[in-house]
């Protein structure tokens, strides 16, 4: 029987021996995932640390401070203008084209291109029939004057010494009264040709007709054409002119306006042209004209300047950039624009500080940049101080501060 006990008593014992087992192995793992689980507390958002609000300061270096420039937040007077492009012309009202007043042949022309000319000055003499035939007929005219004059006295001794009739006597009155009429329109056909009385009375003295028609300037200023040549033949009105004359003294600036600002232009409003010439000046006047009709191919309006160039400096036909004040100047709070930088989100931001060592970063809203400056909205006060220069740096060494 004593094998049989011994049999059982060992099966018993090894299963008290594995439910310890058991016991310690399941202690042994709470234990372990105990010390290995959260700690109180891990569900929760963590605590802001110290440097949490100073996350948007900047402190600089005595030696990074020359990279940068402070000034109070100010006022600025902002002009809003509006830009066209267009060119120099002439003023037409001074811009003429001479031409001969009848038909003929060029003898000599006495003018060049670019040629100062004053009023009355000759420009170009013509052969013309015309002017030969309406000599001949101002001197026939007077000639024919002379005898009926003569005539009339001869009558009015003869009337009154009863040698004559009447009828005689009135006829010679018509015909001398007739030849007067003829005489007046004669020299008014001379004088189309630019002959004054006192040349005129020279003619008819003279008894000889002037071959050459003589055409002068009609004003002073200066030859800006010319297409006159010996032995060409005029024809009135059929251009090109033989010579073109215009005071350069004054011109017109031409701009052409995009229809979206065609509103916005009035007469009287200042206006300022640049030319590629004269780089950094600029040509003032006043709008005297504004177009009522669009083209139909570019949508733009004309907009017409007078202005004064008593140095004759602006060339016809040069082409110009136009600035036109269409709107009272605004006073507003301004930054440099090298004092706001725009971040990644699209937001514009400046450095202020107290202290001209610690500068914070402050989101601020602007407008349209003009000068160089652009105006504050909303963010900063006037007298802050602010990095006006530089605020590029100070965002540098915020986000990629340097190693050491």
């Amino acid at each position: 029987m004593r094998p049989a006990t011994a049999r059982s008593a060992v099966p018993g014992s090894s299963a008290r021996a594995a439910t310890l087992l058991l016991v310690a192995v399941a202690g042994a793992l709470a234990g372990c995932l105990g010390g290995c689980g959260p700690a109180p507390g891990a569900g929760a958002e963590p605590a802001p640390s110290a440097n949490a609000a100073s996350a948007d300061t900047v402190e600089l270096k005595p030696s990074q401070l020359g990279a940068i420039r402070i000034a109070p937040i100010g006022a600025h007077e902002f002009v809003y203008r509006k830009q066209a492009l267009g060119i120099i012309d002439f003023n037409q009202n001074l811009n003429v084209p001479v031409f001969a007043p009848y038909q003929g042949r060029i003898i000599e022309a006495f003018a060049d291109l670019g040629d100062a000319v004053h009023e009355g000055q000759v420009l170009f003499t013509l052969e013309s029939p015309d002017f030969l035939a309406a000599q001949s007929t101002l001197i026939a005219a007077a000639a024919t004057l002379d005898q009926t004059t003569s005539a009339l006295q001869r009558a009015v001794r003869l009337y009154a010494a009863h040698g004559i009739d009447q009828n005689d006597y009135e006829a010679a009155v018509a015909s001398q009264q007739s030849a007067e009429g003829a005489l007046k329109a004669a020299r008014a056909a001379v004088a189309v040709f630019g002959r004054s009385p006192a040349q005129i009375d020279r003619i008819i003295a003279r008894r000889q007709v002037e071959p050459a028609l003589i055409v002068r300037s009609p004003l002073t200023g200066r030859i800006t054409a010319r297409n006159a040549a010996p032995g060409m033949l005029e024809q009135p009105g059929n251009p090109p002119a033989p010579y073109s004359v215009a005071d350069l003294r004054s011109k017109w600036m031409v701009a052409n306006v995009i229809e979206s600002d065609s509103p916005l232009y009035r007469l009287g409003q200042p206006i300022e042209a640049a030319v590629m010439a004269y780089p950094g000046r600029s040509f003032t006047g006043i709008i005297t004209r504004v177009g009522r009709s669009l083209d139909p191919n570019t949508h733009r309006i004309v907009v017409r300047c007078d202005n004064a160039d008593p140095r004759e400096e602006l060339i016809p036909g040069m082409l110009a950039s136009f600035a036109t004040r269409v709107q009272a100047p605004l006073t507003a709070i301004a930054i440099p624009v090298n004092g706001v930088v725009r971040n990644g989100d699209g937001s514009f931001a400046a450095w202020v500080t107290a202290d001209r060592r610690h500068f914070e970063q402050r989101l601020v809203r602007v407008g349209e940049a003009l000068d160089g400056q652009y105006p504050v909205l909303a963010g900063l006060k006037r007298g802050e101080l602010a990095v006006v220069d530089g605020a590029v740096f100070v965002s540098n060494i915020l986000y990629a501060p340097p190693s050491d």
